[in-house]
């Protein structure tokens, strides 16, 4: 024991340091004693200068003493603290503020060897890479408090440090070579992390169930904010399994994890698993990129390119950039949000509904995306916004039509009146044919929006789609111009259907004008007619055609195509890809009205640069109907007055009153005017009034004009009826106008039109 203090109770240089301090002082002090007796100064200075001479070996003989008493202290200070550290058995030290080694006990002496004027962190160098920084970090938090300790991993080996500051600027360490391991009889897997996670002992049944794995899974626990029973996707020697982390004790930066299996998800393979799930799951990191896909949603989302890919590469339609949802969710840990996106694959429409997660997967944090197919619900969600916007374009177009109508009857009319008291030798002729000619140009874009919107009034009848077009080449012929070849191809047993022929020719020659403006530079367009019969319903582009028996017309062009992204587009109302002026946005939208209208269905197949195939779906007509072929009226009886004939006419438009009644008179007919049906009522209550011909609108404030006809007919039955009007919907109900003995005349119409209606109602 008295070697230990003489060994190390203090450094060898100081004690000699202090030694020469000595000496050096005792050697001034005599030379100043000495001065009065070598006769250098005057005598009056010798009592002075043995004065001072005296009181200063006075003072040095004081720090002496000084001296000699801090050595004894340090050396019973040293002794007391060497007992105390004796008998332990770790290595234990004691050291002053710069490292220096004061105190030893045998078990440091025999692992390091120490000698005389040896550092703590020379000592340390054969067991720690870099012992300076650990020891600087130590000291550093005892100037807070007055213990710290640390746990450093070495080749395999965990070695505890600790430092306690004590009295007069000297701190007690002590060094834990190879830890006990208070867990190693325990069965269930505990790790022991120590600073930033690291691990400093695992029990062997945790190095039975990780292996490898261990400080990987230590990385994991030590991101987890908490130790409260949260389960942990860990990589085990089987595979990746769920674990339950739970915090048993903490001592210093110490804890002790206990690692619990989770029922039921034994280590079996996490991948297998993974892609064994039934539902449709991707996992991503959080810029997007798709890390693993099970098997139902690589079903679902079809084959993805090679290497890397991204989610937004494969889904579109967020209405706002992929990434940011992405990144949104991976940051803040929102709850689970869904939005619906549209796949880019080629073959098939997919619209999928994903709902996004984040979790912590190996440690690290990624997203969960759960899929549900949502093509059908979107399907439902694009026919109803579609019924939607059919009935807003159709109420726009019912209340443009009527008004308008009622406009370009009055203007058409009168310019009609005019054009009879001009010949075209009239320097004003040319003016009013203009004006005629952009009237019935302006009735044929209201006769458009109500086609498209399903509002017009057909006439439907028993056709024969090879005579309808047979009769319609000609003009066709004419619209395509020479470069354009026009070809027909019908089917030998084509079968009839019930269409109004006048608005199925508008639909032909819709298609055959598109499919020529598709071929700037000329090719051919063919026409094809087919039966064909469906066993089962057949749903197309979110369309469902009931089985059964269908006459199709194919209108095929050889031109630039449509792109696949504006395909779905097409049949919407004012789209067009042409430039402006040169199309309304009206041509398909309207072939689509009438289609639909009529019962049948339209499809439409391009791919671009090779051409676009329109395909008609019109149901077989099954009733024995024989279209009645309509009465012209002789020649020479058109332009001429029809002789007699009271009409009753009823309007309330004061403009188009206004013509008809001059356009009838014109013809030798007698007129009575009335402005409302309750006006028309009252004048028929004069029984000895003849009237031969209703002619009315069928839209009116108060009573419409069905409704005051059946009553004015009952007790007038042989008279006939004239209806007019621009938009009739819900005037007839469904089937048309029933009343016996009335036709019907759309507006605007012009004066021989009306003169003729009523001329064959008379005959």
């Amino acid at each position: 024991m008295p070697d230990t203090i003489e060994n190390f109770s203090s450094r060898p240089s100081e004690r000699e340091d202090t030694r020469w301090r000595v000496i050096s002082l005792c050697l001034v002090a005599a030379f100043l004693c000495s001065l009065p007796f070598v006769g250098m100064f005057p005598d009056q200075w010798d009592a002075a200068l043995t004065v001072v001479g005296l009181s200063f070996l006075l003072v040095v003989l004081v720090y002496a003493l000084y001296v000699v008493v801090v050595a004894r202290i340090d050396a019973r200070q040293a002794l007391v603290l060497s007992a105390m550290i004796e008998a332990e058995d770790d290595v234990c030290l004691i050291t002053n503020s710069h490292g220096d080694i004061r105190v030893a006990n045998a078990q440091a002496r025999d692992r390091f060897r120490i000698c005389k004027g040896q550092t703590l962190d020379a000592c340390l160098n054969s067991l720690l890479a870099n012992p300076g920084v650990i020891l600087l970090r130590l000291l550093a938090r005892t100037r807070d408090q007055s213990h710290a300790s640390e746990n450093i991993v070495t080749q395999g080996q965990a070695t505890r440090i600790s430092v306690t500051r004590i009295e007069n600027g000297l701190y007690f360490w002590r060094i834990a070579l190879d830890a006990e391991r208070p867990w190693n009889d325990i069965p269930f897997p505990i790790l022991t992390l120590g600073h930033e996670g690291a691990v400093v002992r695992a029990n062997p049944a945790a190095q039975d169930l990780l292996e490898d794995s261990v400080t990987a899974a230590g990385r994991i626990i030590s991101k987890c904010a908490a130790l409260d029973g949260g389960a942990l996707r860990l990589q085990t020697k089987k595979g990746s399994a769920t674990m339950v982390a739970t915090l048993l004790r903490q001592t210093g930066g110490d804890r002790d994890i206990l690692l619990v299996p989770v029922a039921g998800s034994e280590p079996d393979g996490g991948t297998k698993s993974f892609a064994d799930l039934p539902v449709p799951i991707m996992r991503l990191s959080p810029a997007g990129e798709i890390l693993e896909t099970n098997r139902p949603a690589s079903r679902l989302i079809g084959e993805l390119p090679s290497g890397p890919t991204r989610l937004e590469d494969i889904m579109q339609g967020l209405g706002h950039p992929i990434q940011d949802w992405l990144a949104r969710t991976a940051e803040q840990d929102l709850p689970p949000h869904s939005e619906f996106l549209r796949l880019t694959r080629s073959d098939k429409e997919v619209f999928v509904q994903v709902t996004l997660s984040r979790t912590i997967w190996d440690g690290e944090v990624c997203l969960i995306a759960v899929l549900n197919d949502a093509t059908e619900l979107k399907t439902l969600e694009a026919q109803f916004v579609q019924g939607q916007k059919m009935q807003a374009v159709g109420q726009l177009a019912g209340g443009v039509a009527h008004d308008f109508n009622n406009l370009l009857t009055a203007i058409s009319g009168h310019c009609d009146l005019l054009l009879l008291r001009h010949d075209q030798s009239d320097p004003n002729y040319g003016d009013l044919v203009q004006i005629n000619q952009n009237a019935n140009r302006a009735a044929a874009l209201v006769s458009q929006l109500l086609a498209f919107s399903r509002k017009q009034t057909l006439r439907p009848e028993v056709l024969d789609l090879r005579d309808t077009i047979s009769d319609l080449i000609h003009l066709l012929n004419r619209l395509v111009g020479e470069r354009v070849r026009l070809t027909l191809s019908h089917d030998p047993v084509l079968k009839t259907v019930r269409a109004d022929k006048r608005q199925l020719e508008q639909v032909l020659m819709n298609l055959v004008v598109n499919a020529r403006d598709a071929m700037p530079e000329g090719g051919e367009i063919r026409i094809e007619t087919e039966v064909v019969a469906l066993d089962q319903p057949m749903t197309r582009d979110r369309a469902t055609v009931q089985p059964g028996e269908y006459v199709t017309v194919k209108v095929i062009d050889s031109g630039i195509g449509i792109p696949a992204d504006k395909i779905q587009k097409v049949f919407e109302p004012f789209y067009t890809t042409k430039r402006t002026g040169e199309g309304t946005g009206l041509g398909l939208s309207t072939v689509y009205g009438i289609v639909k209208q009529t019962g049948g269905f339209i499809f439409v197949d391009s791919i671009q640069n090779r051409g676009t195939e329109f395909t008609v779906y019109l149901p077989v007509c099954t009733a024995r109907e024989i279209s009645e072929p309509e009465v012209e009226a002789p020649q020479g009886v058109q332009g001429t007055k029809q002789g007699e004939g009271v009409v009753l006419l009823v309007e309330d438009e004061a403009p188009v009153r206004a013509f008809a009644t001059r356009a009838l008179r014109l013809r030798g007919y007698t007129v009575l005017e009335a402005d409302s049906a309750e006006a028309a009522l009252r004048l028929l209550e004069d029984e000895s009034l003849s009237v031969d011909v209703f002619v009315t609108d069928v839209v009116m404030p108060g009573m419409d004009g069905p409704t005051w006809v059946r009553q004015a007919m009952e007790t007038r039955p042989d008279v006939r009826v004239v209806f007019m009007s621009g938009y009739t919907e819900g005037a007839f109900g469904d089937s048309g106008p029933e009343i016996e003995n009335s036709t019907f005349l759309p507006k605007p119409f012009s004066l021989n039109q009306l003169t003729e209606a009523v001329f064959q109602q008379l005959s």
